[in-house]
């Protein structure tokens, strides 16, 4: 990126005018998905509502809970071998999916109960259940992470137990509920049918895909963003078939733009894994039970990216390693937002990026749905 390319990215970017942008464009996008498939914005049952009141919930619910995550020192270890300009991040609150996923999740079973009926609850508290479930595990992690005052919280096999675990007992879950989920549905009317191998698909989508967010949040601003409109894509691609999931999808969305509010560039609070991995489990937990893993591979492309990333370093690592026990990088370091920083890259460029691409691949998959 030649001097002059930098200089025009470096005056018109900031993360205020990303937020705004994100939030203006996700609000339009609602409402304008609301009133081609005649939903009335203003109620429970459409995208908008769910989305606008959440976002002003938890933005509100932020200024409160952040200076006590501050109070606590609940600060962030950052990585000695990351990019120098993070180490100035040091001290900064984590932890921020305690308050912006629970207003996400009641404001969701409310909505949901108000606008379908308590008797059609279950499906938004399964999600519910799945979302927490993985937000717990995150929460051990950085626990764990700022006792210890260091990079690692619970060892790597307790987090995958866990993760499977709790991917178990949802598919336990949907396995009681029936239905045809076994034979996954494909854009165009195609169909796959997997028989039992679905199980084992299922618990590994729940599993890499809040492993892929997890590892998507690295920048300030970057899960959040991107999460936010793969969530809304769900949303509108759930909707006819799965208002509940709908409800809760924009919930969740909006309580992520709400929680830019305080994360975006420079962040006041990081989500740390307490919020990702729920983003991730929410994501695929919504997928699963509406038989739209197709999009959810679409809409997860940037997550996808990341995940691969950090695949192809560390085993082309392995596979280059010499007699001294060093390796060849493939990239100057993973995740793959962070080699684009070490290549030239700001924060904010990366971020802007990443955001036009998921919103791309979001138009893609409701176009296909």
């Amino acid at each position: 990126m030649d001097a002059k390319s930098s200089s025009f990215w470096s005056f018109h970017l900031s993360g205020t005018r990303l937020l705004i942008v994100l939030s203006l464009a996700l609000a339009t996008a609602s409402l304008t998905l609301d009133l081609t498939a005649q939903r009335l914005p203003w109620q429970g049952r459409s995208l908008t509502f769910p989305f606008l009141f959440c976002a002003a919930v938890t933005a509100a619910v932020g200024f409160w809970i952040v200076p006590i995550l501050q109070q606590l020192k609940a600060g962030q270890v950052i990585r000695e071998d990351g990019p120098q300009a993070h180490l100035k991040k040091a001290g900064t609150p984590t932890m921020g999916g305690i308050f912006f996923v629970p207003v996400a999740v009641i404001a969701s079973t409310i909505l949901s109960a108000l606008a379908l009926g308590i008797q059609n609850l279950a499906p938004v508290l399964a999600i519910a259940g799945i979302t927490l479930g993985y937000g717990f595990i995150g929460w051990l992690d950085d626990w764990q992470i700022l006792r210890r005052q260091s990079n690692k919280g619970i060892s790597p096999r307790l987090k995958l137990a866990l993760q499977v675990g709790f991917g178990c007992l949802y598919c336990l879950w949907l396995w009681s509920r029936s239905g045809d989920l076994t034979t996954i549905a494909l854009p165009f009317g195609f169909a796959l049918p997997l028989g039992l191998l679905f199980w084992a698909l299922a618990v590994f989508v729940l599993t890499a895909e809040s492993n892929a967010t997890n590892l998507t949040d690295g920048v300030d601003g970057l899960a959040g963003g991107t999460v936010a409109i793969a969530l809304l894509g769900l949303g509108a691609i759930v909707a006819p078939n799965f208002p509940g999931l709908a409800i809760f999808c924009a919930c969740l969305s909006g309580s992520c733009i709400g929680f830019l509010v305080h994360n975006r560039n420079p962040a006041r609070v990081f989500m740390g894994d307490t919020g990702s991995l729920a983003l991730g489990g929410a994501l695929a937990g919504v997928a699963l039970m509406s038989n739209t893993l197709w999009a959810l591979f679409i809409l997860s492309g940037i997550f996808f990216v990341e995940s691969l990333s950090v695949i192809a370093q560390v085993s082309y690592y392995k596979a280059t390693k010499g007699a001294d026990g060093k390796g060849k990088r493939l990239f100057k370091m993973a995740p793959f937002h962070h080699h684009l920083e070490l290549s030239g890259w700001s924060e904010l460029q990366v971020v802007a990026v990443f955001y036009a691409i998921n919103a791309f691949l979001a138009l893609v998959s409701i176009w296909l749905a």
